[in-house]
């Protein structure tokens, strides 16, 4: 089993998530925040994973407060803006860290695996990982790359 398959994570509703679940499947994780810049993205994102779930294509949101305190609220105030104000359905995960000893282990590995330029450091909030379906990292992609940017290379991975 690839080892990002054997990390785990805590849902937004605080379930242990395994990364096992998504097996088989292409996984785009990204540290989003409610009160960015980038947060709109959320529609792009949500947009790419209701065209290419029947696909395998699954996006994971990972909610984090390092940059700027973009995300300062609670869970269900993270919920609000996801799942109401941008109609997100794809899984969002509890607020965690990205960088620092603190760093979730799932941004730990994916940093080593795609360093990036910052020396294995994330920038800022919306850093996207691309999963391939057997668990291996593909493509890092910056904050500023848009969702609908990554489409070509999301069809690429779902070999579609």
């Amino acid at each position: 089993m690839a080892p990002f398959h054997q990390l785990a994570a805590t849902s937004l509703g605080g379930q242990l998530i395994s990364m096992k679940d998504y097996a088989d499947k292409v996984v785009l994780v990204v540290n989003t925040a409610s009160h960015c810049g980038f947060t709109p993205q959320y529609n792009g994102l949500e947009s790419l994973y209701k065209k290419y779930a029947p696909q395998g294509f699954v996006v994971l949101g990972f909610p984090c407060n390092q940059f700027g305190k973009q995300e300062p609220g609670s869970a269900e105030e993270i919920a609000q803006t996801c799942f109401i104000n941008y109609e997100v359905s794809f899984p969002i995960f509890e607020k965690v860290d990205v960088n620092g000893s603190s760093a979730h282990p799932i941004f730990r590995y994916l940093k080593n695996e795609l360093p990036g330029l910052m020396g294995g450091r994330i920038k800022w909030n919306f850093t996207k990982f691309l999963v391939g379906r057997d668990g291996k990292p593909l493509k890092r992609f910056a904050p500023f790359t848009t969702p609908e940017k990554m489409e070509t290379i999301i069809l690429s991975a779902l070999q579609i």
